[in-house]
C-alpha cells in the first residue's frame, strides 16, 4: 500500500502578515524543483510549509525530511491534500505545486485580500516560464480564469474555516482542484489577484504544446460531460 507523507516545518509570520499562512505542496518524484521551492519559500518567511511526498522513488523524501518534521497519511491525490489540511495551523490555506514559485509580495498580497471576511478564498495571476509558449499559456490562462476556472497550479488559497467546511477536496485523481475551486466561488467572494506566481515549462516542453493545450480542453469538457475523474484519470498523463 502506498503511503503518503506530511512534512510540516514552522517558521514566523512575515513582515505585513496579519494572518498566519500554511503553504501545502504535493509532491511525487519532484528531486529536481523540490529543493529550491522549500528554500524559495523559507527566504519568504512564511507561517507554516506542508510538503506530502507519495512514496517518491527519488530522493524528494529525503530533501523534504531534512527541512522538516515527518507526518504519515493515507494515499490518494484529493485524500494528500486533505491530509496536509488537517495538519495545518495557519489561519488561511495555500496550496502549491511544487514546480512553481511565488512572486515577490504574493503572499502579502494574498493575506491583505484575506483580511476581507467576506473573501473565501482566490488565486494567484499565473505566469508559465518558456519564451513565447509561455506568453500564449498565460494569457489562455488570464482568459478562462476570468470565467472562473482555474486549477491547483495557480495557487488555490482558501480561509482554514471555510476549507472545514467545504469538506475539503474530493478523493479523486483528478480534477479534484477543479471542483474544489466551483464549490468556493459558492460560499464566498473570491479574489482573483494579480499577484504573480511562475509556473515551469515542463508539462509543454516534455508533452509539446498543442497535446498540452488539448488536455486541457477535453478533460474539462469530459468532466463536464459526466465522465468521472477516475476515468480520466487512465487517460491523464502526468509530467514530472
Amino acid at each position: 500500500m502506498h503511503i503518503y507523507l506530511i512534512i510540516a516545518r514552522v517558521s514566523r509570520t512575515g513582515p505585513g502578515e496579519s494572518l498566519r499562512i500554511s503553504i501545502i505542496i504535493p509532491a511525487l518524484n519532484e528531486e529536481s524543483c523540490l529543493a529550491g521551492l522549500l528554500q524559495h519559500l523559507e527566504s519568504m518567511l512564511p507561517y507554516e510549509i506542508i510538503v506530502a511526498d507519495g512514496r517518491s522513488s527519488d530522493a524528494t523524501a529525503r530533501i523534504a525530511r531534512q527541512r522538516a518534521k515527518l507526518i504519515e497519511s493515507e494515499p490518494g491525490r484529493g485524500r494528500q491534500l486533505n491530509a496536509g489540511a488537517r495538519a495545518a495551523t495557519g489561519d488561511l490555506l495555500l496550496f502549491l505545486h511544487a514546480d512553481v514559485r511565488l512572486g515577490c509580495g504574493s503572499l502579502a498580497a494574498i493575506a491583505q485580500a484575506a483580511a476581507d471576511p467576506a473573501v473565501a478564498g482566490g488565486n494567484l495571476d499565473i505566469i508559465y516560464e518558456g519564451g513565447w509558449a509561455g506568453r500564449v499559456f498565460s494569457r489562455i490562462n488570464r482568459m478562462r480564469r476570468s470565467f472562473g476556472v482555474f486549477y491547483g497550479d495557480s495557487g488555490i488559497f482558501c480561509r482554514t474555516e471555510v476549507f472545514k467546511t467545504l469538506g475539503g477536496y474530493r478523493d479523486w485523481p483528478i480534477l479534484e482542484d477543479f471542483e474544489f475551486a466551483r464549490r468556493l466561488r459558492r460560499v464566498g467572494r473570491v479574489a482573483l489577484l494579480n499577484a504573480p506566481i511562475y509556473v515551469s515549462a515542463r508539462r509543454w516542453r516534455r508533452q509539446g504544446l498543442l497535446p498540452t493545450l488539448w488536455s486541457w480542453f477535453w478533460v474539462q469538457a469530459l468532466y463536464l460531460a459526466g465522465v468521472s475523474p477516475h476515468r480520466l484519470a487512465r487517460w491523464y498523463r502526468n509530467v514530472r
